[in-house]
């Protein structure tokens, strides 16, 4: 069993709700993120996706986008990203951390460490899970059965035009959780519709056992706690990104502490 599958048991356990922020490596300074992932855990976070950065993001919003290119600046790529999840596991071993990227990074890592390093050497910093965002499911499940093998876990994104068999095919490979994004378009673009989101998961649910995870447009404590009526975890990510982004270095971890402690305590209610 997975770490990430072990700690949404117990949530589930408990009748709460898993808090899954996300932060881009590297940002907003190069040697900033093991400690920020702590502070988020004091927080309250119980999953942490960590973003991998990359030039040409797709479904990434221009808060993102823009934290990404000022990490890329930064000289952060893949092997930085597994060494701040190295640091992180020194003091921390069961919070999950998941990378959450594109494809590029990671086939870049083969290129240059040779086949299966880079799911060998996430093994080996701690790494949880993979979500790869043009990954289909159709054309990885070789990469799932790899990952799988390794004791990490693939997770996948479902959208409002996700079809039946679409889920049917992400079903067959995903673990760990499902993420739906819950709006068409980018992270941190348009007004999370909550009523559209309870009438999706239950279809989501008929093809989907694990647990499904609901991000994009959750910005503050009233909407975390709505989604969490139905859903089983929720993603907060361009927020975190603008609440730090102008942050002085010794207060960025108390800033997203802070503001996490608001997500917790709603999802607790």
């Amino acid at each position: 069993m997975s770490r990430i599958e072990t700690a949404l048991n117990a949530l589930k356990a408990q009748n709460r709700k898993a808090l899954i922020p996300f932060v881009t490596a590297g940002f907003p300074y190069v040697d900033i993120t093991p400690r920020l992932m702590h502070a988020m855990v004091e927080g309250g976070a119980d999953v942490i996706e960590l973003g991998v950065p990359f030039s040409d993001p797709s479904a990434d919003g221009p808060v993102i986008q823009k934290a990404g290119d000022r990490a890329l600046a930064l000289g952060i790529g893949m092997t930085q990203v597994l060494a701040m999840v190295r640091e992180f596991r020194k003091d921390d071993d069961s919070t999950p951390v998941v990378l959450m990227g594109y494809a590029n990074p990671i086939e870049r890592y083969e290129q240059k460490h040779g086949t299966g390093a880079f799911v060998r050497d996430a093994v080996a910093a701690g790494v949880d899970g993979v979500l790869v965002v043009d990954y289909p499911p159709e054309e990885c499940e070789a990469f799932a059965a790899e990952l799988r093998a390794a004791g990490l876990d693939l997770i996948f994104l479902l959208a409002p035009t996700s079809t039946d068999e679409r889920m049917a095919q992400v079903a067959r490979v995903a673990s760990g959780y499902v993420y739906y994004v819950s709006l068409k378009g980018v992270t941190g673009a348009g007004t999370l519709d909550v009523g559209q989101v309870e009438a999706m998961l239950p279809r989501i649910r008929q093809h989907v056992r694990i647990p499904v995870g609901v991000g994009f447009g959750i910005r503050d404590a009233e909407t975390a706690k709505a989604v969490g009526q139905t859903a089983d975890a929720v993603v907060i990510g361009s927020k975190i990104i603008q609440l730090i982004e102008n942050e002085p270095f010794e207060k960025v971890g108390m800033v997203a502490t802070n503001f996490l402690r608001t997500i917790r305590k709603a999802l607790d209610a």
